[in-house]
Formats: structure tokens, C-alpha cells, sequence
């Protein structure tokens, strides 16, 4: 028995000796060049320092808690935690306690027995078993970096609907000031053509500017409706009024933006929690391949037992009544009409589409970057002159309503100057609006933090 035991231990420490999985390899996908940064420079922020704004801060910590979506993506976790314990326990012996007691006929006679064994247990010998469990592993760490690239999708479009959200209340008060400088201007102009002092048409154009502001008074109404239940869609709930957007939200900061050198390494991209996903699928089909090339050699396992035995009670445990068993069985593959061929050729496959799946993820990033990149070069510019645009336009609506309240200059100018004006207060809300989307962009395509 002893003999059997000393042979089962070699056995067991042979075990895994050798993995038949290719060696783990990172692809090289085509990539324009770009410059490295200097030593010790960091692209890593936390979207809590990232965003600022405290409302905005309790709004995403409220969405993180209640989040259908990034709920589902930690359950899924759960279960991939939970499968790659099922794996990971194959490769551990299964040890089973067995107590019998055993009555037949005439004349009566019993067996009383105690065994402590193994049940088909499978040596691992050429990695089988072993690559199994790592490409679930993989599969697991795969779906932790979608958990965390669900959230960082989470955090930007939770704080991209919530600047929404301020930017038509922004849009929404530019439009409720101007009708009623309009309406003002209108009852003006009404007593004016009483007392001759304008025409039918420019009573007419008054008019029209008023119909026109509350049109958009009744628009961005309606949108900020619909902004406010996407965001608490988002949220996964009621968002409490003291977490909307305070007036003027856009007017400052509501996100600081890392500051970064004119060129970025590639070790960014690799810290996207996509990249990392789809180079943990890559390990996994390479852990496949291993176990499916397994297949194709013999496959050890063992049943063994130890225990006594007595046809008594009180003789169970007593000198003489050990019983064991030790039962080896070796499989041997011989024919399975190519059915071992074709699943080592689809893991072969499937890490073939890995490899394509994971040059397609880091070029998608790569791009996304340069794109806001591209963007954020030409936005400060735009914000610059859509502010000196607005400055110009107040100050010649100003000069053209002296200059109308002092009869040198006609109230089509007046009109004219008011309208120019009201397109260049919205032009910058959205320009504003457009500047903080693209910082949120820029964060959201390097992996957010």
C-alpha cells in the first residue's frame, strides 16, 4: 500500500510538467510613429481629480452605485470568477469519505467499511487541464477590464449628459432674456408706429424676432426635459435637484484636463482596459491551443482508495482489517475520425481572430486619441473668437440702440444687431459646451483612470 501511495506522489509532482501552449506573444499592430515622453512623465489621472465640479462628482458616484449596466458588467465577473474556480479545481484531486454497512440474506452476515479516496483524478502531464484553467483565468481578467471600461464609458457619459443638461439651461436662459428684450422692444415699437416714428415693416420684423425667441424658449423647454431623464437613465434613478447644473455651469472649469506634451507614447494605449481585454482573449485561445494539442497524446487518471474493513462493528478499526485500492487507467487516443484535428484547428483559429481583434483595438485607440487630439488643437482658438465675436456684437447692439433712441440710426439696425447678438451668445454656449465634451473625449480615449 505503501509502494502504491510513494507512486501516486511521484505521479502527482510529474503532473504539469510540460504545457504545449504557444509562448505568449504581443503583437506589433501598424502604428504611425509617435514620440515618447520624457523620463517619469505619467498620462495616469482618477476622474476624481479629472472632474472638479462637486455636483458632477456626487452625480457619478450616484450612477457607480445604481447603474444597470455596470451592474450586469460586475455580475458578470461574478461568473467568470466563478468559472475559472471550476477549472482551477480540476487540477486538484477530488477526495472522497465513504462509510458502508453492508446486510445479505441466510443466514444473516454484514460489512461494516471506512474509506478515504481519489476519484479519477487526471495527471496533467502534458498541460491539459492547466491551459484549461489559464484560459479561463484569461477569460476572467478579460471581463474585469470590460468592467472597467464599462465605467470609464459610464463616467463620460454620465459627465458629457450632465454638461448637456447645462448647456441647454445655459441655451434656455440666453432665449428667455432675449424674448424679453424683445417683447420690450416690440410694445416700444407698437407705440412708435402710433406716433408715426416707424413703419409697418419694422413693426412686422419686431414681431418676428419675438415669435422667433419663443420658439426657442419652447425647444430648449422641451430639451431639457428630455437631458434631464437621459441623465437620470444614467444614474439609474432620480437625480436630486441639488445635483443639477448650477447656472453659469460653463462658464468655468468643470474638468481639469491632464496636461500633455505634444506627443504621447504608446504605452498609453496599452493601459486601455479594452487593449488589456482583448490581449487577455489572445492569452486565453493561446491556452486552448495548449489543451487542445493535449488532446492528441494519452491522458492519465486515477481512482485509489484506503481504509478498513470488518464484519463487525467493533472490529473496524482493529489490527488486519486495512483494505486499499489503487487503480490506474491510461487513455489512449486512437481514432475519433479527425474530430481532436478539427478543435485543435479551430483554437488555432480563434487565436488568429484574437490577433486581429486586439490590432483592431489598439489602431481604433490610437485613432480616437489623434482624433481628439486633432480636435482639442483648433478649440481654444474657436473659444477665443467666439468670445471676441460675443463682446463685438454687445457692444454694437449697445451702440445701435443709442444711436436708434436718438433718431441717427433706423430700428432695423436695432433688430439686426439684437439677432447677430443672440446667435453669438449661443454659438458660445455650445462652443464652451463643445471644448468641455472633447477634454471629457480626450480622458475617455487614454484609458480614463
Amino acid at each position: 500500500m505503501r509502494a502504491h501511495l510513494s507512486l501516486m506522489a511521484a505521479a502527482l509532482l510529474l503532473a504539469g510538467c510540460a504545457n504545449l501552449a504557444p509562448e505568449p506573444q504581443r503583437p506589433v499592430p501598424p502604428l504611425p510613429d509617435w514620440p515618447s515622453l520624457g523620463a517619469g512623465e505619467s498620462a495616469a489621472i482618477d476622474w476624481r481629480e479629472f472632474i472638479t465640479e462637486p455636483r458632477l462628482l456626487k452625480t457619478i458616484d450616484q450612477s457607480l452605485a445604481n447603474n444597470r449596466d455596470l451592474r450586469i458588467a460586475v455580475l458578470n465577473i461574478e461568473r467568470a470568477r466563478a468559472l475559472y474556480r471550476i477549472e482551477r479545481a480540476d487540477r486538484l484531486p477530488t477526495v472522497n469519505a465513504t462509510v458502508a454497512n453492508t446486510r445479505q440474506g441466510e443466514p444473516a452476515s454484514g460489512q461494516y467499511s471506512v474509506r478515504l479516496g481519489l476519484s479519477s483524478y487526471e495527471l496533467d502531464f502534458f498541460g491539459r487541464v492547466r491551459n484549461l484553467s489559464e484560459a479561463a483565468l484569461q477569460s476572467f481578467f478579460a471581463v474585469e477590464e470590460n468592467r472597467r471600461s464599462s465605467q470609464i464609458s459610464l463616467v463620460a457619459e454620465v459627465a458629457s449628459a450632465w454638461l448637456n443638461l447645462a448647456a441647454d439651461a445655459e441655451r434656455l436662459k440666453v432665449a428667455r432674456e432675449t424674448l424679453q428684450s424683445q417683447q420690450a422692444s416690440l410694445s416700444l415699437t407698437e407705440r412708435a408706429l402710433a406716433l408715426g416714428a416707424v413703419s409697418e415693416l419694422g413693426l412686422a420684423q419686431a414681431r418676428a424676432t419675438v415669435e422667433t425667441a419663443r420658439v426657442d424658449v419652447a425647444r430648449y423647454t422641451s430639451q431639457l426635459a428630455q437631458d434631464r431623464n437621459a441623465l437620470e437613465l444614467l444614474v439609474g434613478g432620480p437625480l436630486a435637484a441639488e445635483l443639477l447644473p448650477a447656472e453659469g455651469s460653463l462658464q468655468g472649469p468643470t474638468s481639469v484636463l491632464l496636461t500633455l506634451p505634444a506627443g504621447l507614447p504608446s504605452e498609453v494605449l496599452q493601459r486601455r482596459p479594452d487593449v488589456r481585454a482583448a490581449e487577455h482573449r489572445l492569452r486565453a485561445a493561446e491556452a486552448d491551443i495548449g489543451a487542445a494539442r493535449a488532446a492528441f497524446f494519452p491522458s492519465i487518471s486515477l481512482t485509489a482508495s484506503a481504509g478498513t474493513q470488518s464484519e463487525s462493528l467493533g472490529g473496524l478499526f482493529s489490527g488486519g482489517s486495512g483494505v486499499w485500492s489503487f487503480v490506474p487507467q491510461i487513455n489512449l487516443p486512437l481514432f475519433d475520425a479527425g474530430r481532436r484535428r478539427a478543435a485543435l484547428q479551430l483554437s488555432e483559429a480563434d487565436r488568429e481572430l484574437a490577433v486581429a481583434g486586439y490590432e483592431k483595438t489598439v489602431q481604433t485607440a490610437f485613432r480616437e486619441v489623434a482624433d481628439a487630439l486633432a480636435e482639442r488643437g483648433g478649440l481654444a482658438e474657436q473659444l477665443d473668437a467666439q468670445q471676441a465675436l460675443t463682446a463685438a456684437n454687445e457692444r454694437r447692439f449697445a451702440l445701435s440702440n443709442t444711436l436708434y433712441q436718438r433718431g441717427a440710426s433706423s430700428y432695423l439696425e436695432v433688430l439686426d444687431s439684437q439677432r447677430s447678438l443672440y446667435a453669438a451668445r449661443q454659438g458660445l454656449v455650445s462652443v464652451r459646451l463643445n471644448e468641455q465634451l472633447n477634454r471629457i473625449a480626450l480622458y475617455r480615449a487614454l484609458g480614463g483612470g
